[in-house]
């Protein structure tokens, strides 16, 4: 598997990182939240995250860092 087939999806970094606590909760609750990838503003639960994408929620701002396989 390369390093562009690997991600996250932004649903599961927002759990992660503790803004919800369920994938359901993620549906629901998704719109409530300032959201940009890569600058762009984001809000599809299913968008790809990749190696050294920039997240920023509600003026958090991250890195995607993915493990290593």
């Amino acid at each position: 598997m390369t390093n562009k087939e690997k991600h996250i999806t932004l649903g599961q970094f927002l759990k992660l990182q503790g803004f919800v606590n369920s994938g359901g909760e993620v549906k629901h609750r998704i719109n409530e939240f300032e959201i940009f990838v890569n600058g762009e503003i984001e809000n599809r639960r299913g968008k790809k995250l990749y190696q050294g994408d920039s997240v920023k929620i509600n003026g958090q701002d991250f890195v995607i860092e993915l493990d290593e396989d």
